[in-house]
């Protein structure tokens, strides 16, 4: 059956058509979806692991137990999940093992711009990259094949714009693939010194077999034209290159970019005048065509930064870019915003108007840096929050009273965690919020560990963040809990928090109002003959309230009645 298919689920048509029986992901924009997708299929069981590291070791458990398995992530959770990465690279699997990592080129939901094929690159493990929808199918498949034959993990690279694309596909039905039988290996398995010294030779020899193997596969194909031009690329860079020349280039398609073929570069070399590579990022092709003693150019004239399109590869190559007005020359610039009714908002007013220092984590809080707010000092990586906060106040302690880690539930279970525990053990005079939202908000809502519900919405294990707090050696009396909403007693909790002498945490709890469970109330209106034009209200950064003719203005399509505007009016023009 034909169908147009977004990127992501065409990912997770192909884990249903290959027969796989488990997915393992912790959720970040744009993989998200391909769990989401294959959990649609009942005979894959899926999960919200806390962390990527988990998700990637689950999914090697599967392995390890003869069924196909998959873990996914965006590109920063690959960092997390190297350790086992590199490590069952030596191991092996037992079924076929998946790791999908979808790249971000132009940070569109993202805080750097790494290229993941480096991490296969390091850990000597193979790697496919789809183009299209019917790719992102079609080599699913045969990256099992892979896995299975060559006895390793496969890195499935997706990106930005095929994760979020739509094409058109063909289905086929579901292959059953029968449970592996385990067999007790210690020397395979436990990678002890001894053994892992003995499993090293084995992935050399394996990646020199897989170079053999990209010399012929199906995954890289030549498309000859016109043989001034030459082209070798991957991914998106090929549908651009394909719009931009037509048969007008002839293309050599690299599908599996680790390893990368000797041979076939070689060859296609020889028939063309002029050989360029097109590829988004780091100059990983261009970089082994050069070793290979083949000029060519690409970052010469290529950027090593962004996403492509096809106005940038016609400027490199001197055509003439199409005219015609572009979206994003008539479309006003529309920042993203807290939502309004954000239980954060609250909180990031307190501590902004009390000065406070705010070491920042990921999630959708991490707007409250931006203006008028303007309440978050740093951001890193998931977790950083907590760890910086230590460090911080350990270098200057003076930084204790005035400075706190601002960690959301979902991210304080990704790797929050350990960070608390370094602050409870090192005994730091340190001061941790955690917003508690109930929810994963930035990545669209998903389930996870500290709110009761697994990935189908079913009653699940709940993480008590208050016991566990507790557990790792906080005060129970320095684990305070507070509703952002209400901006006085909040304030007053972390003040008398930040002046305790010693670790403490402060669970500021309220649900995301975007949450089904959570109903709006009618929106508020404003009493323009108590108004005084003070723009008070405008303090919060609510995008429900505006200013118009020198009077605040509540939009009520988007007000939720959360009454916190109320508490900055001090004219008590806000009513209900």
């Amino acid at each position: 059956m034909k169908q147009l298919l977004l990127g992501n689920a065409a990912v997770a048509r192909g884990l249903y058509e290959a027969g796989v029986s488990i997915v393992s992901s912790y959720p970040g924009t744009p993989s998200t979806e391909v769990t989401e997708e294959a959990a649609r299929f009942k005979e894959i069981y899926c999960e919200w692991a806390p962390n990527e590291k988990v998700a990637c070791e689950t999914a090697f458990g599967a392995s390890l137990a003869g069924r196909r398995s998959l873990c996914g992530m965006k590109h920063v959770g690959l960092n997390v999940a190297a350790d086992p990465l590199f490590t069952i690279s030596y191991t092996g699997v037992n079924a076929g093992m998946l790791v999908l990592v979808a790249d971000d080129a132009g940070m569109h939901s993202s805080q750097n711009e790494q290229d993941s094929r480096h991490y296969a690159i390091a850990s000597k493990v193979p790697m496919v990259d789809p183009s299209d929808s019917q790719e992102c199918i079609d080599f699913v498949k045969e990256a099992y094949e892979i896995s299975e034959k060559f006895d390793t993990p496969v890195i499935f690279k997706t990106c930005t714009r095929i994760a979020h694309s739509q094409s058109m596909v063909e289905t086929s039905e579901r292959v059953e693939i029968p449970m592996k039988a385990y067999e007790k290996n210690p020397q395979k398995y436990i990678m002890a010194p001894a053994n892992a010294i003995r499993r090293h030779p084995e992935v050399e020899a394996r990646t020199a077999a897989l170079t053999e193997y990209a010399e012929t596969t199906k995954l890289n194909r030549v498309e000859m034209g016109d043989t001034d031009i030459g082209i070798i690329t991957s991914s998106t860079s090929y549908q651009y290159a394909k719009e931009v020349f037509g048969d007008k280039a002839s293309i050599l398609k690299i599908g599996l970019v680790n390893p990368l073929p000797v041979k076939l570069i070689k060859d296609f070399a020889s028939k063309v005048k002029t050989l360029y590579v097109i590829e988004e990022l780091d100059p990983i092709i261009e970089n082994h065509v050069r070793a290979m003693g083949i000029p060519c150019h690409g970052k010469d004239i290529l950027p090593i930064t962004g996403e492509f399109n096809q106005n940038i590869i016609r400027k490199a190559f001197g055509m003439e870019v199409p005219s015609g007005t572009k979206v994003d020359s008539v479309i006003p610039v529309r920042p993203p915003v807290m939502c309004a009714g954000c239980p954060h908002r609250g909180l990031f007013y307190a501590l902004s108007k009390n000065k406070i220092s705010v070491m920042g984590d990921i999630g959708c809080y991490t707007l409250g840096s931006a203006q008028p707010l303007n309440a978050i000092d740093m951001v890193l990586c998931m977790g950083a929050s907590v760890s910086g906060l230590h460090g911080f106040n350990k270098a200057n302690p003076e930084n204790a009273k005035k400075t706190v880690a601002v960690i959301g539930d979902s991210t304080f279970c990704h790797s929050g965690m350990t960070g608390l525990a370094t602050i409870a053990y090192n005994q730091s005079n340190s001061t941790v919020i955690i917003v508690d939202n109930s929810i994963t908000g930035m990545t669209g809502h998903q389930n996870n560990p500290a709110n009761g519900k697994n990935l189908y919405g079913d009653p699940a294990g709940r993480i008590n963040l208050e016991s566990l707090c507790v557990a790792m050696g906080i005060d129970a009396s320095h684990v305070r809990v507070v509703d952002p909403n209400e901006i006085a007693a909040s304030e007053k909790v972390i003040l008398e928090e930040l002046n305790y002498e010693g670790p403490s945490v402060v669970i500021s709890r309220r649900p995301c109002a975007l949450l089904k469970s959570v109903k709006p109330q009618p929106p508020l209106k404003i009493n323009e003959e108590k108004c005084v034009g003070c723009k008070m209200c405008m303090r919060i950064g609510c995008p429900a309230l505006s200013i118009k003719n020198k009077k605040a203005a509540i939009d009520p399509t988007m007000c939720v009645g959360c009454e916190l505007c109320t508490q900055m009016c001090k004219v008590g023009a806000i009513v209900k």
